[in-house]
């Protein structure tokens, strides 16, 4: 599995021939606006909530790839009104597709569109997969539904966790987060894009490498192998 970080939480799994996304925020982003994008498709298009840096790019997404939306019931009819190829899941519910299969799970963050209006409970997906297991976390506070995750799948290969603080959990948090999944891994997301969520990112690492796990770290359009 290859994983592409764009900034924020904008991520691309490449899974065998299939091409998922997460939060899409790259064009918009000032941090990651200047990378190519050269994916010859989308497959999947993956959205936590509703707040602007995670659903900013959806529009281009869309109108290059035609990718499926799997989002909550919210955003998923917000997007199919605009005729776009979406389908609807909520927080506990397990689907599988072409690349293996998808749990949405509890976070806890605020969701809202732009304009203000209701955009659902926010989640967090469990990616499974011949190739591996993913967590993605969204945005999030440290929760102990957590500790539920290694309980309903399989095991956590990696997590991939926002740690800028201020609005989701910051890194120390995240490190706890790793033990109540039960993984040893994460790609750190949602930091140093805005000036309220700069972080120390020696200091983050070594605070995981203190606790034996390791936190990976990486300028958008950084590519990892899981």
């Amino acid at each position: 599995m290859k994983i592409q970080y764009l900034g924020q939480m904008t991520f691309v799994l490449e899974i065998g021939e299939h091409h998922l996304m997460f939060d899409p925020f790259n064009f918009s982003n000032p941090k990651a606006s200047h990378l190519p994008f050269e994916y010859e498709k989308i497959d999947y298009l993956f959205l936590s909530h509703a707040h602007g840096d995670h659903i900013a790019d959806v529009d281009k997404i869309v109108e290059k790839y035609n990718p499926l939306i799997i989002s909550n019931y919210e955003l998923y009819t917000h997007f199919s009104e605009k005729g776009y190829n979406a389908s609807g899941m909520n927080q506990g519910g397990k689907r599988t597709f072409e690349f293996g299969s998808v749990k949405l799970v509890h976070a806890i963050h605020s969701s809202s569109f732009p304009d203000k209006s209701y955009g659902g409970n926010p989640v967090g997906f469990v990616i499974e997969s011949d190739e591996g297991n993913v967590y993605f976390a969204g945005d999030t506070a440290l929760t102990m539904d957590m500790q539920l995750i290694p309980m309903m799948c399989n095991p956590i290969d990696l997590a991939i966790l926002p740690i800028g603080d201020n609005f989701t959990m910051g890194y120390q948090d995240a490190a706890l987060a790793c033990e109540f999944v039960k993984t040893k891994k994460a790609i750190g997301a949602h930091y140093d894009t805005f000036p309220l969520i700069t972080i120390d990112q020696e200091a983050a690492v070594k605070y995981f490498e203190e606790r034996s796990l390791k936190l990976i770290l990486g300028e958008p359009g950084t590519i990892f192998t899981l």
